[in-house]
C-alpha cells in the first residue's frame, strides 16, 4: 500500500502495528493494528480505525464508547512497518475506562520516586539532571484527568465547568503572583507561580493547544537554534 509517496510494509497477516499516542501530552493510548483498509479509513476519516485479530474485522475507535480519536498526524518508522498515530482523544483510550491502556507498572517505583495528582508542590526538584519533568508529568495527569473525569479531582471540576472557570482561575492566580512580587514575599510567589502554570497547563489542555506549539514559538521568536 501506498499513501504520501510511502510504501507500506505489512505482515504475512496484512497488519501493521500503529502505536497511538495524545498529540498533546506524547502519553502513549494503545497499540493497535490496522490493515490496508483500516489505514485507508483512517486518513479518510480523520479517525482511528483498526483491525480487530481477535473478532478479524474492522472496528472504528468510539463507535459504541463514543470514545473517539482525531487524528492529527501520522508517523512511520524507517523500514515503513510500523506507524505512530498522533491523536486528540475524545474521552478514554481503553475499554477499561483508563486514559491509556497501559496503565500495569512492570517495575517497583524506587523509594525516592513520586506521585504526581492535582496539587502543585513548590518545592524545588529534588533531580537536578531533569528540570522539567514535573512538566511533562502534569502534562500527562492532566490529560488524564480529562478522558477519565474521576470524581472528586480538582481537575476534573475544572474540566466539567469549562473554559470560563478555568480563564477564571488564571486570571486569579496571576493576580496572585503579581501581589507576591510585590510583596517581594519569595515563598509566595514560588506557591503562586505554580499553580498559575498548573492552571495555564489545564487551559491549553482544555483548547486542545500542546505545550509543544507554545515553546516553538518561542524558539522561533528567539531565533531558534544557531548553526
Amino acid at each position: 500500500m501506498k499513501l504520501a509517496n510511502i510504501e507500506f510494509t505489512f505482515d504475512d497477516k496484512g497488519l501493521i502495528p500503529a502505536i497511538v499516542q495524545d498529540a498533546q501530552s506524547k502519553e502513549v493510548l494503545t497499540l493497535a493494528y490496522m490493515n490496508e483498509e483500516s489505514l485507508k479509513k483512517t486518513v479518510e476519516t480523520g479517525e482511528t480505525w483498526f483491525y480487530s485479530r481477535s473478532r478479524q474485522e474492522l472496528w472504528h475507535k468510539g463507535a459504541t464508547s463514543g470514545n473517539t480519536q482525531r487524528v492529527v498526524d501520522i508517523r512511520t518508522d524507517c523500514d515503513q512497518d510500523a506507524l505512530v498515530v498522533l491523536v486528540e482523544p475524545k474521552g478514554p483510550a481503553c475499554h477499561n475506562g483508563t486514559f491509556t491502556c497501559f496503565t500495569e507498572q512492570v517495575q517497583e517505583q524506587g523509594e525516592d520516586g513520586s506521585t504526581v495528582d492535582d496539587n502543585v508542590s513548590s518545592e524545588a526538584p529534588s533531580n537536578g539532571e531533569d528540570r522539567f519533568a514535573i512538566i511533562r508529568e502534569l502534562e500527562k495527569v492532566i490529560a488524564q484527568r480529562q478522558a477519565e473525569l474521576p470524581e472528586g479531582s480538582y481537575t476534573t471540576y475544572l474540566f466539567t465547568e469549562g473554559v470560563d472557570k478555568i480563564l477564571k482561575k488564571v486570571g486569579e492566580e496571576a493576580a496572585e503572583v503579581i501581589i507576591a512580587a510585590k510583596n517581594k514575599d519569595k515563598e509566595e510567589l514560588t506557591w503562586e507561580s505554580a499553580d498559575l502554570l498548573f492552571h495555564w497547563l489545564v487551559l491549553l489542555r482544555e483548547q486542545g493547544l500542546p505545550l509543544d506549539a507554545v515553546l516553538k514559538r518561542l524558539e522561533e521568536r528567539h531565533g531558534g537554534i544557531k548553526e
